[in-house]
């Protein structure tokens, strides 16, 4: 439109119109690619004085190039470059339209006042919608912040449970094959009975790990203890347990932190204690329940309270608000606590 407009004029009007047209499109280019604060400006000042030469000194209906630099405006990303850059437009877009309706060259002045007030709020829209932009890449960073970080936890969640679960097992057959080494020759007949066992001890790790990877087995306090009476007796060590029916009926996550917790503890009797002697005892106070193991071992060294095992029952617990504690002297006593909701008895309804 405006080199329709620039067509129509002659000798050094024209070539002013040319240039000013040249300038322009170089100023429409340079805004896209400059990234220097003081640079834009001198290029979207020097496009909205371009607009106001066009409208004024060629033909009022130029104006609407004023589309272009309010574009641009929308863009700035300082509040208070950007609050600068739409006042210094506003003030022109409007000494434009007074002056023309002044010269008596904007016949109907009605129609351009409408796209004058849209070509001024739009900024605040194109503003608004780069902020949103904006919103939106942060939040795809940190979407992918946290799946990065879903992938860190369940590989630390991995390999703790791998820990857990087929250290216990390859505990329990490690046990088992020295049994069959001391009976090997003194009782032969019970080797083939031994060796049952540990293929399907092995049998146990190998579902025990298939489960794991497909994330479906859901671990139960009865069941980890009656696989710590199994390690317990194989290992020797007597295991002595309160009645099951102070059992309270906890969630299954509480059931399965609780279950691995009683595993690692087991694990490490038979390892480190030398004990004689297992003991498991269960508290029910208003809104905590406590497992207690006690054994009547060497003890544990107090720089040791920390060790893989230990610190991945304190991550666990942690999930649950629930904490471990720990008493060594004469054998060691390890106390799992969780809380637990506590149902009120609605009198008179």
């Amino acid at each position: 439109m405006p080199l329709f407009y620039v067509i129509n004029e002659s000798g050094l009007k024209a070539i002013i119109g040319y240039l000013l047209l040249l300038l322009f499109f170089i100023s429409y280019r340079q805004l896209y690619s400059t990234t220097s604060d003081k640079w834009f400006s001198f290029w979207l000042a020097l496009q909205i004085m371009i607009v106001v030469l066009f409208s004024i000194g060629f033909d009022p209906n130029n104006i609407f190039m004023g589309f272009f630099s309010a574009n641009f405006i929308g863009w700035i990303g300082s509040q208070k470059h950007f609050n600068w850059a739409l006042l210094s437009f506003a003030a022109a877009i409007i000494f434009t339209v007074i002056t023309l309706f002044v010269q008596g060259v904007m016949d109907n002045f009605i129609y351009f006042l409408p796209f004058a007030v849209v070509m001024i709020g739009a900024p605040f829209g194109i503003r608004s919608m780069n902020e949103r932009m904006s919103l939106e890449k942060q939040l795809n960073q940190a979407n992918d912040q946290i799946k990065d970080f879903i992938k860190r936890e369940e590989r630390v969640r991995i390999a703790r449970d791998l820990h857990d679960t087929l250290g216990h097992t390859l505990s329990l057959i490690t046990l088992q094959s020295q049994l069959v080494q001391r009976i090997a020759d003194k009782h032969p007949d019970c080797v083939k009975v031994e060796a049952k066992e540990i293929e399907m001890t092995a049998r146990s790790a190998l579902q025990q790990v298939r489960e794991l990877v497909s994330d479906m087995r859901a671990i139960t306090i009865v069941e980890e203890l009656a696989d710590a009476e199994q390690i317990l007796q194989a290992a020797n060590i007597q295991f002595h347990m309160a009645d099951e029916t102070e059992l309270l009926d906890l969630p299954p996550l509480q059931q399965n932190i609780v279950g691995m917790c009683l595993r690692e503890v087991a694990t490490n009797i038979v390892k480190h204690s030398q004990a004689q002697n297992c003991f498991v005892t269960f508290r029910n106070t208003r809104g905590n329940f406590s497992i207690s193991v006690q054994d009547d071992g060497i003890g544990v060294a107090e720089n040791t309270y920390e060790g893989n095992g230990l610190s991945g029952m304190r991550e666990r617990l942690a999930l649950v608000e629930g904490k471990l504690t720990i008493e060594s002297g004469t054998g060691t006593i390890v106390t799992v606590t969780v809380p637990v909701i506590v149902k009120e008895e609605m009198v008179g309804l």
